[in-house]
């Protein structure tokens, strides 16, 4: 399983604003300590405040916040936001399932528990359990 890029910086992005949080920040901060583009990171951005996760500002001293308390932010729900439009495998999609074995085939069951488990764990965290007492990460994403 790997997670998509989009994810990925959602998190990093996410975290970045709770450690800074109070403050507005701006894209091309998160994108030099997340190492990502400003382009793809819009692209995110743009998602996380649809979904409510962050607010933006617009303006000269514009920027973006978190859009609700870091722990009221699931991480399961940011993860769902990027990943659950992807199908897992080919036989999750009903449009593009073309595979033989569906009729008889096990696997779909065990993934989608596996699946659910994934999520199961992901549910139980919110953005503040990242981020609390994390003296590490606060070093590196901290605005001075």
């Amino acid at each position: 399983m790997r997670l998509t890029t989009r994810t990925n910086l959602a998190m990093r992005t996410l975290m970045f604003c709770a450690i800074n949080e109070g403050r507005v920040v701006r894209k091309a901060e998160v994108a030099a300590a997340c190492n990502a583009s400003e382009n793809h990171l819009a692209q995110v951005i743009h998602g996380l405040a649809q979904k409510g996760f962050l607010r933006t500002v617009r303006g000269c001293c514009g920027g973006l916040a978190l859009g609700r308390p870091a722990e009221k932010i699931v991480v399961g729900d940011v993860f769902r936001t990027f990943e659950s439009n992807l199908p897992f495998t080919e036989c999750f999609s009903k449009k593009e399932n073309k595979c033989p074995l569906t009729p008889s085939c096990r696997l779909k069951c065990a993934l989608n528990d596996a699946l659910a488990a994934f999520y199961g764990t992901l549910d139980k965290l919110s953005l503040r359990d990242m981020v609390q007492e994390n003296t590490e990460l606060e070093d590196l994403l901290k605005v001075a």
